[in-house]
């Protein structure tokens, strides 16, 4: 394997890695070169990264290496964030934000049990936005934490307290979920499809199989 290929797989890596990072033996074992090699690639990869005024960086922290933007283009990446254009919510935010306005505070378990389905990255995502925030932990075995939501999100939805949320009193049942959803819904206007929605379709197929499978075994 030539240098450059593997500075280029060295840089896909990173980016597949995420925030996780992967330390010089992790790349050493996965590109089959001596660790030596890899730090060496790496150093040099950093390097390119700072000569061409990339918008990327790579960063050691704790001994793994992991991609990260600069630091002086904080402001934009605030802007990003708080774009009209980007402030449209996927069905699984959505449907996860449903549940936390009616039934707060409740905990990820919880929000998991009535949805039947993982929603990790839709309270990642909630909590990105500011829409939801922890206020406390659980009196139940490991103290999970309870989510409720905030002030950004009556703005969001342009209501002054949590009084003014369409009734949900004719369907307090788990069973009442689409007809609460349907009700945030309809406080948004110009909803688009976003790539969350595709991943949820993809964790449901997946959760289906899943079942099948240990239908099979029974």
């Amino acid at each position: 394997m030539d240098f450059q290929t593997l500075k280029s797989i060295i840089e896909g890596l990173l980016f597949m890695a995420g925030d996780e990072g992967l330390n010089i033996k992790q790349i050493s074992e996965i590109t089959e070169q001596r660790p030596e090699v890899i730090e060496e690639a790496v150093n040099d990869l950093r390097a390119d990264f700072e000569r061409s005024k990339r918008g990327l960086q790579i960063v050691a922290i704790a001994g793994m290496y992991e991609l990260a933007t600069l630091p002086e283009h904080a402001p934009y990446f605030e802007r990003m964030a708080y774009s009209p254009s980007r402030s449209s919510l996927s069905q699984a935010a959505l449907e996860t934000l449903s549940i936390v306005a009616y039934r707060q505070p409740i905990t990820r378990v919880e929000i998991e049990e009535i949805r039947g389905v993982k929603s990790d990255r839709a309270i990642q995502t909630l909590t990105n936005k500011g829409l939801i925030e922890e206020v406390g932990r659980a009196e139940a075995i490991g103290r999970p934490i309870l989510y409720g939501t905030t002030k950004s999100f009556l703005d969001y939805f342009g209501l002054a307290t949590l009084k003014e949320l369409p009734d949900s009193s004719a369907f307090e049942q788990m069973d009442g979920l689409e007809e609460e959803t349907q009700l945030l819904f309809e406080k948004l206007d110009g909803r688009q499809l976003t790539i969350e929605d595709v991943k949820e379709v993809e964790e449901q197929l997946e959760a289906g199989v899943y079942a099948d499978q240990e239908e099979e075994i029974r």
